[in-house]
């Protein structure tokens, strides 16, 4: 690839993650460097086992944030993101000597929307990302900015999940 594009996946429904997951397997079945790099997210107490089947299948997972306020009562919004703004930092310095094919900042969007990390911090650094690595953008609340810059843009809606109906969280489907 000569110019890497930017991807946005969006939306109220379950499968944002799934759906970098999947081109991450699918890069990496290419021989491509992956990086997907999870904000938000606390593995060492959830699972979210597809980071581990990512690392099996050999991309650099990395993880840069203690969860969000509203889960983690540990984490302040102004902990969080000073860990959001060093993150960006340390990425943008590794992409200059790594050149990965796909970057992958799984709930970025959310520092976003929960005012963690400031849209112009975010669009500076996909515009400052190395020009052969595709970037993939995943959360909720994908702002008009971020959309018009991005290449792609899949929004994935909640239509009906067996969570309404009181069916709980099931290994392998949702975690």
């Amino acid at each position: 690839m000569k110019k890497g594009l930017v991807h946005i996946y969006t939306g109220t429904g379950k499968g944002k993650t799934t759906c970098s997951v999947g081109l991450a397997a699918r890069a990496l079945g290419q021989g491509f460097k992956v990086i997907y790099a999870h904000f938000m997210k606390r593995p060492e107490l959830y699972g979210y086992h597809e980071i581990d089947s990512l690392k099996i299948l050999g991309a650099t997972v990395m993880g840069f944030t203690d969860g969000h306020p509203h889960f983690n009562k540990d984490v302040t919004p102004e902990v969080l993101s000073k860990q959001v703004a060093e993150a960006l930092v340390y990425l943008s310095g590794y992409l200059q000597t790594a050149k990965p094919d796909l970057l992958i900042l799984d709930e970025i969007l959310i520092t976003v929307r929960d005012g963690f990390l400031r849209e112009d911090v975010l669009l500076d650094f996909i515009d400052q990302k190395p020009e052969g690595t595709e970037l993939v953008l995943t959360g909720r609340g994908a702002t008009d900015r971020l959309i018009e810059r991005a290449d792609y843009v899949s929004e994935i809606n909640k239509i009906k999940h067996p969570f309404d109906q009181g069916i709980a969280s099931r290994k392998g489907i949702e975690f």
